[in-house]
């Protein structure tokens, strides 16, 4: 069985006046949010470079460009919904994902079900094949002084069809 593994990162700042968009759920987060050309979800950001580099097809840069204005404001769930769509094309299947979001603020553990179903059903696989996890730096970092928010991600991919 051939398997390969991808990992992802993705960051972004905090501002004010945007959305806090995370793993496709809107948080509410005193009208802070996070910068970026689409809708700055450093989850699904993170999950779709994960793939991406499993499947061994670049990065999200390379198929979704910031300078693009297609990308302006879109959902980071729909970027990883081509991803997947890219990825079934290519004879591969996501068999698990496993992620974690590091932010001092907000807490985002109420959020975790919502999250990894929207990811599982962006990418057509089951929910338990995703895991979201969240941390703290403990105050120190760009994330601990709450100026921004990161997002980590593994992925194990198969051939279609081989299931583990």
């Amino acid at each position: 069985m051939n398997l390969r593994i991808g990992q992802g990162y993705d960051v972004h700042k905090i501002a004010h006046g945007r959305k806090l968009i995370i793993g496709g759920v809107e948080i509410p987060f005193g009208g802070k949010g996070l910068l970026g050309h689409s809708d700055a979800d450093v989850l699904s950001h993170a999950v779709v470079d994960a793939v991406l580099g499993a499947a061994g097809l670049g990065d999200i840069g390379k198929h979704f460009p910031d300078t693009s204005p297609a990308y302006k404001d879109i959902s980071s769930l729909q970027l990883l919904w081509e991803t997947g769509r890219t990825l079934a094309k290519s004879g591969l299947i996501v068999q698990n994902v496993d992620c974690t979001v590091i932010a001092q603020a907000p807490k985002m553990a109420s959020y975790r079900k919502e999250m990894e179903g929207n990811i599982s059903t962006a990418l057509g696989i089951s929910a338990y094949r995703v895991n979201v996890k969240f941390t703290t730096e403990e105050g120190l970092g760009f994330t601990g002084s709450g100026e921004g928010i990161a997002a980590q991600a593994v992925c194990l991919i198969s051939e279609k069809g081989r299931s583990i």
